[in-house]
C-alpha cells in the first residue's frame, strides 16, 4: 500500500474509534443517571468567574438548566428563559439579584455552537431526548411545549462545539407528519411561531 492509502484508512480507524468511544460515553452517562465528569467542566470553568457588590451580581456557567456560580451553588435558569436564548452548555450568564429578590440572567460569554438534527423520543420515564449522531440529548420540555413537539418529530438541536453535552437547546421542530416544507404548507407556520418567540 502506499502512503495515501495509509493515511485514509488510519484517518478512517480514527474517526470510527472516536464514534467508538463517543457512543461508550453516551452510555456510560444514561447508566449512570447523567452523573459522569461532564458537570465537572462546567464548575472549573465557573470557578474562574467573579461574585460582586455583597452578591447581587454572580457570574456562572450554564449546565443545561441551572447556572453553576464560582462557589458551586447551583441557582436557577428559568425554562422559558434558557429556551428563548438557546442556552447551551458552557454558556457564561450574569445573574442580578435585584432588591426584592428577582433574578435577572444576562447572557455574557456564549460557547461556540453547532447544529445536530435528530428524532424526539420519550423513554420509560417519561423524559424527552433528542437522539442524533449516534447520541443522545436532553432537552427542556418548555421548548417541546412551545413547538408542540411529539416522539417522532425530527428536531434541530443546538450544542457545543468543542465538548460533549448531556443538554441541547430545542432551534426547530419538523412535525413528523409534513412530508416538506412548502411556500403554503409548514414554514409560514414556523417564521410567526419564531417572530411570536421574539416576542416572548
Amino acid at each position: 500500500m502506499n502512503n495515501l492509502t495509509n493515511l485514509a484508512l488510519i484517518s478512517q480507524m480514527i474517526d470510527s474509534a472516536e464514534k467508538s468511544i463517543q457512543s461508550a460515553k453516551q452510555l456510560l452517562r444514561e447508566v449512570m443517571g447523567g452523573k459522569i465528569d461532564t458537570g465537572s467542566d462546567i464548575a472549573k470553568k465557573a470557578q474562574v468567574l467573579s461574585v460582586s457588590e455583597g452578591g447581587k451580581i454572580i457570574e456562572g456557567v450554564f449546565d443545561g438548566q441551572n447556572m453553576v456560580g464560582p462557589d458551586g451553588k447551583q441557582y436557577p435558569v428559568p425554562a422559558n428563559y434558557a429556551s428563548k436564548s438557546k442556552l447551551v452548555e458552557g454558556d457564561v450568564l450574569k445573574l442580578t439579584i435585584a432588591e426584592d429578590g428577582s433574578f435577572i440572567y444576562k447572557q455574557i460569554g456564549p460557547v461556540e455552537r453547532r447544529k445536530v438534527l435528530g428524532i424526539l423520543t420519550q423513554d420509560e420515564k417519561g423524559e424527552y431526548k433528542v437522539v442524533g449522531e449516534g447520541q443522545s440529548y436532553r432537552v427542556l420540555l418548555a421548548s417541546l411545549t412551545y413547538f408542540k413537539a411529539e416522539p417522532g418529530d425530527e428536531v434541530t438541536v443546538v450544542l457545543p462545539k468543542d465538548k460533549e453535552a448531556t443538554w441541547g437547546a430545542v432551534e426547530n421542530v419538523i412535525k413528523k407528519d409534513s412530508a416538506s416544507f412548502g411556500a403554503d404548507s409548514e414554514q409560514p407556520k414556523k417564521r410567526s411561531e419564531e417572530a411570536e418567540l421574539e416576542e416572548l
